[in-house]
């Protein structure tokens, strides 16, 4: 069991911890974990729609014997039908954990702050802790250990590659974060990594980012609610496109969170090609949430 109560950012557990979810989901995958949470109910409260998010969670707690009951848009008005306090006082009291993929981080906090359930970030515009979970373990099974990982981001800022700066920080990852100068990582995630002890190196430059890396992630460039931005961003980010010209004669293995943007933060080749990690780590979000549950709720 985990000495957090609820996962919000990455950075809500200790590095030993970490360690031990990515352990746990590495061994429910390869099935020498057969733990089951019998009788165990999510509340999965969506405001932003998702494909991965959704089905992830919902048939990982079908396979650990749970139950996990979707609360879309429709179905539940997040502070407007009812203060967000009482929607988590009953929740908390209906289930045994919750998950919420919502826009406003501090909406979360809030959740979190009057719950007695654990609370699971499934996504918020500052963060997506899970999604860092199976990126690690993708590099884990599929690069190298840690310590001899070489890591670039290339693109945008965002809540993703917020989260992935924290958690490579954690696991000791030598990270190049390469994105335009308007749209950096938070400078309070950047402090965070270096108290972490592993703060990444910071670029304007692609090139320079990729250049000896084991992994190279992206992630799209216009995010949900960002549609009004599309064309100053896409001025932005010209020469961030991850395409066979800025990978020539680079062997780094390719991360994208999805979904895709094909055409404009990624290329079909590059995200179809023999360099391309994008489906089994899309496939770790399920055995690494899996992990999560496990760890949060096994006493």
């Amino acid at each position: 069991m985990l000495e957090t109560t609820h996962f919000i950012d990455i950075d809500d557990i200790s590095e030993s911890e970490l360690d031990r979810v990515l352990s746990r989901a590495a061994a429910i995958k390869a099935g020498d974990d057969e733990t089951r949470l019998p009788r165990t109910t999510m509340a999965m409260l969506f405001e932003k729609p998702s494909t991965r998010t959704r089905v992830s969670f919902e048939t990982g707690m079908t396979q650990l014997g749970g139950h996990a009951l979707f609360l879309g848009p429709e179905d539940i008005q997040l502070g407007h039908g009812e203060p967000l306090c009482d929607t988590a006082r009953v929740l908390g009291r209906y289930g045994d954990v919750i998950m919420a993929r919502l826009f406003d981080h501090e909406d979360l906090l809030e959740i979190a702050e009057y719950s007695t359930a654990p609370v699971i970030n499934g996504l918020t515009d500052d963060a997506h802790p899970c999604q860092t979970l199976a990126d690690l373990l993708t590099i884990r099974e599929h690069v190298g250990s840690f310590e001899e990982v070489q890591a670039a981001w290339v693109g945008d800022g965002n809540n993703v590659g917020q989260s992935f700066v924290l958690g490579c920080a954690m696991a000791g990852i030598d990270l190049t974060v390469a994105t335009p100068p308007e749209y950096a990582m938070d400078d309070e995630v950047m402090e965070r990594a270096a108290d972490l002890g592993q703060a990444p190196t910071v670029t304007t430059d692609p090139e320079e980012a990729i250049d000896g890396a084991d992994v190279v992630y992206t992630d799209v460039w216009i995010s949900m609610g960002q549609e009004d931005q599309r064309n100053e961003k896409l001025e932005a980010f010209d020469g961030f496109q991850l395409n066979e010209d800025l990978l020539d004669g680079s062997d780094a293995q390719v991360m994208h969170c999805l979904p895709a943007h094909r055409g404009e933060e990624i290329t079909g080749d590059v995200l179809e090609g023999e360099q391309s990690l994008v489906w089994v780590q899309a496939e770790n979000r399920l055995h690494a949430q899996k992990g999560l549950i496990v760890e949060l709720l096994e006493e």
